[in-house]
Formats: C-alpha cells, structure tokens, sequence
C-alpha cells in the first residue's frame, strides 16, 4: 500500500511538472516574440524592455516550478521504491499544491494567451498613436520643410514657428518655373485643424502648377482661385507670390490680400502690397501683377500674418516694425534675418506667440 501511494505521488508530481512545463513552453514562445518585436527600429525601447523582463520573470517563475514538481517525482519514485512508511504519511502534503497546478492547468494557459493577445493590442495602439503624433509633423514638412534646394544666384532663408494647434495652416514655397525664373510664395489658410492644412497643402502644389503654366503670377492666382473657390468650405487664404526673373534683372509679384511683403531696393524699403481679395472669397475675383527692378543684393522679405499680429496688450508688432527691421540691417543674411525677425517678435510679445509664424527672406546674390 505504502509503495502504491509512494508511485501515486510521483506520478501526480510528474503530471505537475508536465503542466508547469507546457506553460513554460507557452512563455518561452512570447518571450521570443517579444525579443523580435523589440528589434524593430521604431518601437520604444523602454516600453520594449519593461515587457520582455515581465515575460521573462513568467517564464523563470514556470521553469521553477517545473524543476521542484519534476525533483519531487523523481523523489516519491525511488520512496516508493524503498517502502517507506514514515515518508508516504509525509508525501500526502505534497498531494495538496501538486493537485492544484494540475487543476489550474486550463487557467494558466489561458492567462498566458491572454498575456500575448494584450501585448499585441498595447503595441498595435501604440503604433496607432505614434502616426497620429507623427501625421502633424508629416504635414508640417509638406506645407514649411526644414530644407530648401539651393538656387544659383538667390540666398534663401526661412523659419516656421507652429503655433498651439497640431495642424498649420501657414505655407511657404521656393521653386524655378524656368531656367531663369525662381518663385517664391508664403500663404495662411484661415482656421485651424486638418481641414485648414489639406486646404493649405492644394493650394501650394496647385499654385506650382499654375505658376509653370502662366508666366504673369496674377494669372496664376485667378486660376487658383476659380479652381478653390468651387471647393465646398469656408475657409478663405491669403497668399502673396514673387516670380524673379534674372534675365530680365526684375521681379513680378501678385498678392491675394496678404499683409505687405517688402523688398529692400536702392537702399529703401518698399511694400509690395496686396493686388487682389482674398482667395475662395468669390471664384470671380480678379488680381493684377506689379513689375518692379531687381539689383543685385536686393532681397525680399515675405511673412504670414503670425508675425505682424504677434501682441503687447493692445500694440501689434506690425508691419512698420517689420519693415524697420529689414532697414536697419539689409545687408544681413537671409536666414539670419529670418531668425532675427522671429526673436524680435518672441520679445516683443508679452506671451507665447500662439499663431503659426512663417517667415521667408529671399536675396539676390
């Protein structure tokens, strides 16, 4: 009898290994999932970690297990194989954890699967929430980009602030039209938000279409303008546009009702004001284009009202201010001055500046 219940125990110690041994396996198999997972590149390595040492830590604590329930069967194995009574009373206790391993067998399994099936959702709303903090940047890049092509005979500076919002709706643009002709365009949708930047992104690559298609720019702008208008919406852009010619040694420039550009020219500053509405206010606006000489060293400086609204209780920073900027220094560099104009704002402003700020200089050298 003693040897019986000796064997009894040794096989139900086995059988416990056997069920701490196949949810070991199970672990194992995630602990290398999560391995290969937490190669990836674009995974967050914090997060990667913390999960592979929690997986880990579940698949020691199982392999444990399996080790003290495999040791104790072979144990009651050669007890029963020495008959000892003293031993098979004491054997009876082992009884009580052994039976519960196996009976939690189908939980243990299914805490498992469940462990996996967790850490695949938390990673798929990870990712899901990286591109939605990354879609903002994304537009960003399209509508104001960190780097513009270099143009021979043409210094460029630029700066873009994104305001409070996710989305802007301020642009900017430097492209040829022909081997002698670079443009240059700045441009504010009116609004916040995603409807504002896809508004935003049409009009600056529909305007690059346009600007190769008709030489004069306010040709351009009343095409761009019957073309958005007939959009559903109601949004409005402002947008001003210079064409610089070198041959010709001039520059022709429209604006649909964007605060005044200003060109620094026989050592003044002039405005080049707006020449027509509003875009996508009626798609039966007319513009006109004005032509004025460009000297060598001369440079244009372009803005989104961001800049000239920026506030000190009651006083704008405005486009005086702008203009006496750009006169004080003419002869700085482009990208310097851009970045000078923005610093002059930030102390002026007695606050964050919540507006988008685009701000886009352009010297012929």
């Amino acid at each position: 009898m003693q040897t019986v219940v000796l064997a009894l125990v040794a096989i139900v110690c086995a059988a416990a290994a056997f069920v701490w041994g196949r949810s070991a396996r199970l672990r194992l198999k995630m602990v290398r999932h999560v391995e290969t997972q937490s190669l990836d590149p674009h995974a967050d390595s914090r997060d990667a970690f913390v999960a592979l040492e929690l997986t880990r830590a579940g698949f020691k604590k199982d392999s444990h297990n399996v080790l003290i329930y495999a040791s104790l069967a072979v144990v009651f194995a050669v007890l029963a194989a020495t008959n000892s009574i003293r031993w098979t009373t004491l054997s009876l206790i082992v009884l009580v954890p052994a039976f519960i391993a196996i009976s939690w067998n189908g939980a243990n399994k299914k805490e498992v699967r469940l462990a996996e099936e967790r850490y695949e959702i938390e990673k798929r709303a990870e990712e899901t929430l990286a591109q939605e903090q990354l879609a903002p940047r994304e537009w960003a890049s399209r509508l104001a980009p960190d780097q513009l092509p270099d143009f021979n005979g043409f210094e460029v500076g630029r700066v873009y602030q994104a305001g409070s919002g996710l989305m802007a709706g301020d642009f900017f643009d430097v492209y040829r039209v022909a081997p002698n002709r670079v443009a240059a365009v700045v441009g504010d949708v009116a609004g916040k938000g995603i409807s504002a930047s896809i508004t935003a992104f049409q009009a600056k690559y529909l305007l690059r279409v346009f600007l190769r298609q008709f030489r004069d720019p306010a040709q351009a702008l009343e095409e761009l303008n019957a073309q958005m208008s007939s959009e559903a919406g109601e949004e409005f852009i402002s947008l001003v546009v210079v064409v610089f010619d070198t041959d010709a040694g001039t520059l022709r420039y429209a604006s649909a009702g964007h605060p005044a550009a200003w060109l620094w020219h026989q050592r003044e500053v002039q405005p080049l004001s707006f020449t027509g509405p509003l875009l996508m206010l009626s798609k039966h606006s007319s513009y006109y284009s004005l032509e004025m000489k460009l000297d060598m060293d001369d440079m244009v400086l372009m803005y989104t009202d961001g800049l000239a609204e920026v506030r000190k209780g009651d006083e704008l920073f405005g486009e005086d201010r702008i203009a006496m900027l750009l006169k004080r220094d003419p002869t700085i560099a482009p990208d310097v001055l851009c970045k000078t104009m923005l610093e002059a704002a930030r102390d002026f402003s007695d606050g964050p500046i919540g507006d988008d700020v685009a701000i886009l200089a352009i010297r012929r050298a």
